[in-house]
């Protein structure tokens, strides 16, 4: 699977290295000299009319980053803010890529590095950190502004480059053939194989987005849906949905938080939900999950996870996505989940599937269609910079997940009463 192609935007205010501020030169110095660290892949860095070259120079293709700097504010705010320093110069148009993917690909296969530049200015960034996450944090007042901060941005962004069933989650691609509305497709329909859906089965979705995966279960195996999401935009998206598809028998739509639900499903479904929970409501959402399952029931959970390595000083920072993608996000890892399920449930994790580079597949692809139509989001009234911070977004996270500093999986969950596994394969 190839690495996607670029399409930043440059931002004309800034036609060249400017570096006349004492703190600019100190930066760059800095930056350079930590750079130096850099062993995994190769950095060409072009500042004027030098260029600079660091790492291994025998590094393959997909590990060789470009980096173009056009304004020298890129060293002052990587050095005081690190990696979301530098997603924020990407914004102003600082800096450019003709590969962006692979930019975060080295800096992210030297995490050591990596870290260095995000430990810079501390410790002021820590308290500040701190500060954020209280603010953001996913109380049930909280977790409705979160969720709109994204998600209510508008349904036509969205719109303009997920697959026909709108899935903002990892598809599957069972083959190097198959194109994203295939993946899409094949994703729901596993989702449901592994649930082992029936038109007997009650099924309750925790976290809507659009629609896609009730209207697709309820449709390919005729059970009940019972679907909730705490976003306006996508309850108001996915009732006229339902209704176009005369599905009001089988689905039924809650805009209510997961903490306020009540009764007993057959089966649960939760699909890269989990990242919005924020890892202090880790308890209460999977002793909710719990209560809302029959004794013989499954669950299963696609989740974005984090290294278990990483775990901890993840809790303690504040990156990119966190403060201008998903405010109040943060990423369990495999091992808070199966804690969270031991200390807090009856339940009992019987199979996972890794489904990582499949997610950056997602990404590339998702990339590609969003800049393919990018005069209709301009129409939309977003601006270079919201272009500029998307871009960076979807790259981000393609690298990260081509390099495996976050994950993919699909956690098959089983209540004590379920004696029918799925099989493996």
């Amino acid at each position: 699977m190839e690495s996607a192609k670029t399409y930043s935007i440059q931002d004309a205010q800034y036609s060249k290295p400017v570096s006349d501020h004492w703190i600019d030169r100190i930066a760059e110095r800095t930056v350079h000299k930590l750079l130096q660290r850099l062993e995994t892949g190769r950095l060409s860095l072009h500042d004027g009319e030098q260029t600079f070259e660091y790492g291994d120079p025998n590094a393959p293709q997909e590990l060789h980053a470009v980096i173009h700097v056009h304004h020298a504010s890129l060293y002052r705010r990587v050095l005081l803010n690190g990696s979301t320093g530098s997603g924020e110069a990407f914004m102003t148009g600082a800096w450019s890529s003709p590969d962006l993917v692979a930019v975060v690909r080295v800096m992210v296969a030297n995490m050591e590095t990596l870290q260095s530049m995000d430990q810079q200015g501390n410790p002021l960034r820590r308290l500040l950190s701190a500060i954020y996450r209280k603010a953001t944090a996913n109380s049930l007042s909280g977790s409705k502004e979160n969720i709109s901060a994204h998600y209510d941005l508008s349904n036509e962004l969205f719109s303009l480059f997920l697959d026909q069933n709108m899935m903002y989650s990892s598809a599957i691609f069972p083959t190097p053939e198959t194109d994203l509305e295939q993946a899409a497709e094949y994703k729901l329909h596993h989702i449901c194989e592994r649930l082992q859906l029936s038109e007997q089965d009650h099924l309750l979705e925790i976290g809507t987005g659009w629609g896609g995966m009730a209207i697709y279960a309820a449709k390919h195996f005729g059970c009940r849906v019972t679907t909730t999401t705490i976003s306006q935009e996508q309850y108001r998206y996915a009732s006229e949905w339902v209704k176009r598809e005369g599905l009001e028998d089988r689905i039924t739509l809650l805009l209510k938080d997961y903490r306020k639900l009540e009764g007993q499903y057959d089966k649960l479904v939760s699909v890269e939900m989990i990242e919005a929970v924020g890892h202090e409501y880790y308890p209460t959402f999977f002793k909710q999950c719990n209560n809302l399952i029959k004794p013989d029931g499954l669950m299963l959970i696609q989740a974005i996870t984090i290294a278990d390595q990483r775990y901890q000083q993840a809790l303690r920072s504040v990156d990119f996505i966190q403060k201008y993608i998903f405010p109040g996000g943060s990423l369990p890892s495999a091992s808070v989940i199966a804690d969270n399920l031991c200390q807090h449930t009856d339940m009992q994790l019987v199979g996972l599937e890794d489904i990582t580079l499949d997610y950056a597949e997602t990404l590339r692809c998702w990339r590609e269609r969003f800049f393919a139509r990018l005069d209709e989001v301009k129409r939309a009234n977003f601006d270079d910079t919201f272009i500029r911070m998307w871009d960076f977004y979807l790259c981000y996270c393609e690298g990260g997940f081509r390099e495996r500093v976050i994950s993919t999986g699909q956690f098959l969950i089983a209540k004590p009463g379920c004696r029918q596994l799925p099989s493996v394969g």
